[in-house]
Parts: structure tokens; C-alpha cells; sequence
């Protein structure tokens, strides 16, 4: 049977994170590894974890989310591995899915599908309809597919690719695209495997320029590194790319679900 690691970091939301381990252990069809990794929560956080004893986890001062998810996938022992925010939840059957994905797919690196996007009430805003990826939707769209759906082989990380934990918010783009340049291949699952949830103190709300900053930095990084002409890092050639660009995945979406969103 296939094993799924599930990396959850954590801090200071505790209300959210009984939710988000039931999403795990409700699923079937897989061997699961959950591992929380706390930063040292000071509310309710570490009575939950006490309280769930199948899951493994430690509570310690860290770098930031990307270094608590680097101190779970170091742990990770499963064939799969994939962040799951506290504040966020698998769907039903997602892991069934990814594994049955998996077998049929022996070429696929990762694995990424659809997310829910929900309020913080859990009431649903919209799916997120993705389609297959390429560097270029990476480069010039941004971070076009949900972490909180993408599922990675145990390899990537056996092989030394961790997240960069001076990225404080674009950690999973700026991920993408290393993975991209270094050849591993992207395998889209047409199914929504997790709710995402969007609100005004989330992690996305509350550092917006944040985000912005690192996107720039992380899409001129790629362009240098990929050898590619300088003038493309410009930001205005950035933003004319990414209109393009976007209107080429509204095509792919359309091509693939028969819809623009």
C-alpha cells in the first residue's frame, strides 16, 4: 500500500487544526504519516496535538513556515509528501485519488490538483479549476497551482530539495521553479483534493506586499538562472507577460474543463 506523509506547521491556530487532522486520518486507501510541526504555539495548539496520539509532532522555535515544513519533509518517510496548512483541510478520498493518480502516472514527480476555496466559516467561495503546467505558466502567472494540493515523490526531497526558507510567502513558486529546472515533471489530477481557506488574517491577506516582493525576486532569479534575456525580468515586461499569459491558461482551462475559472 502506498504511504502519504502529510506535513502540517503550525502556529497559534489551534482552532483550526483539529478539523485539518481529521481531514487526514478520515482518508482511505493509503498509509498516512501526519507530523506537525509547531513553533512553539501558546494557545490551544499543544492540547489538540496531545490529544491525537497517532500524530507525530514537536514544538520548538523556528525560521518561519518554510523551515517548519523543511524539519517535517526531512522526517517524512512516506513514498508521497505534501503541506497541509492548519488551517486547511483534505476533501474526501483526496489521498485515494493522488495514489491511484500515482500508479497511472509512474512518470509523474508531482502530482497537483484543484482546491475548494473557502471562507473562514468553511463556506465555499469557489473551486479552483487548474490545468497542466509548464514553466512558463510558473514564470510569467505566478504560483498557479495550490500547495495545499501538490504532492511531491519522497525522492525530491531525498535528494536535497528543500524549501528556501528566505522565502517567507512565494516559498512554493520559488519551489516550482527549482523543481522545473531541474527536470522533474508536473502530472495535473483534475480533482478538488483540499479546501484552501481565504480570510483576512491568513498568511496570503495579511503580507500582500510581502508576497509581491519575493515574486519579483524569485521570478528574476529563475530568468538568470534559466539563462534566459535580462530584459524579461523588467517589471513592466512582467506584467505585460502576465496578462498574456493568463489569458493563455483561461485557453488551457476552457480546452480542459470547459470553463474559464
Amino acid at each position: 500500500m502506498m504511504k502519504i506523509s502529510i506535513i502540517t506547521p503550525s502556529f497559534n491556530q489551534g482552532r483550526f487544526l483539529t478539523e485539518c487532522i481529521r481531514s487526514v486520518t478520515s482518508q482511505t486507501g493509503v498509509e498516512i504519516e501526519h507530523i506537525v510541526t509547531d513553533a512553539g504555539s501558546t494557545d490551544e495548539t499543544i492540547e489538540v496535538l496531545k490529544s491525537h496520539p497517532h500524530v507525530k509532532w514537536a514544538s520548538e522555535p523556528d525560521k518561519g513556515m518554510s523551515d517548519g515544513i523543511n524539519k517535517g519533509f526531512v522526517q517524512a518517510t512516506g513514498d508521497w509528501v505534501m503541506w497541509l496548512n492548519c488551517d486547511d483541510y483534505l476533501l474526501p478520498g483526496a489521498l485515494s485519488k493522488v495514489a491511484a493518480h500515482a500508479m497511472a502516472h509512474p512518470e509523474a514527480d508531482v502530482i497537483h490538483g484543484d482546491c475548494v476555496y473557502i471562507r473562514e466559516d468553511k463556506t465555499p467561495i469557489r473551486r479552483k479549476h487548474d490545468t497542466p503546467v509548464d514553466e512558463w505558466d510558473f514564470l510569467f502567472v505566478g504560483c498557479c497551482i495550490p500547495s495545499t494540493s501538490t504532492f511531491y515523490r519522497k525522492r525530491i526531497i531525498d535528494e536535497g530539495n528543500l524549501l528556501d526558507i528566505e522565502y517567507r510567502n512565494c516559498m512554493d513558486w520559488e519551489y516550482y521553479l527549482r523543481l522545473i529546472r531541474q527536470g522533474f515533471r508536473f502530472s495535473y489530477l483534475p480533482e478538488a483534493l483540499a479546501d484552501f481557506r481565504w480570510y483576512e488574517d491568513s498568511t496570503t491577506q495579511k503580507h500582500w506586499q510581502r508576497m509581491i516582493d519575493e515574486g519579483l525576486r524569485c521570478q528574476r532569479e529563475h530568468i538568470r538562472l534559466r539563462g534566459l534575456p535580462q530584459w524579461l525580468g523588467h517589471s513592466l515586461v512582467l506584467k505585460g507577460m502576465r496578462k498574456a499569459f493568463q489569458l493563455r491558461r483561461m485557453a488551457k482551462r476552457i480546452a480542459t474543463h470547459g470553463r474559464a475559472w
